[in-house]
């Protein structure tokens, strides 16, 4: 990554609801990132991996694609994810895995959404 993104590696977790579309597309697409580790998993009980207090502890920036996801957050985590950065976003529930322009948004974003952790 060129223009002063972050060359330390961090574990960045990406979350969704149910952890089957977005947030898994997002964690299959960067799995293989060079510098980077990432993981994914979604908020609700029948959630194909469901976030837990371990793997909020392993990650370094959560990206969360809505408001409501970083809300289930905070209420359930309270404690654990006080000194979390966490990032909404804005990605809507409407594409399906790997949907072309879910992909697109992803790998547009995806500098930015890095370097949100330095701002």
């Amino acid at each position: 990554m060129e223009g002063g993104a972050i060359s330390v590696a961090m574990n960045i977790l990406f979350i969704c609801s149910r952890n089957q579309w977005r947030s898994r597309t997002a964690e299959d697409l960067f799995k293989n990132h060079p510098l980077h580790r990432v993981r994914s998993a979604g908020t609700a009980p029948s959630a194909r991996i469901k976030v837990s207090e371990k793997t909020i502890q392993w990650a370094d920036l959560i990206l969360v694609m809505e408001k409501r996801h970083k809300q289930h957050l905070q209420e359930k985590f309270g404690n654990w994810i006080e000194e979390k950065d966490i990032r909404i976003l804005d990605i809507p529930d409407e594409y399906g895995y790997m949907d072309p322009e879910l992909v697109e948004i992803l790998e547009r974003h995806w500098e930015d959404m890095v370097e949100l952790r330095k701002k």
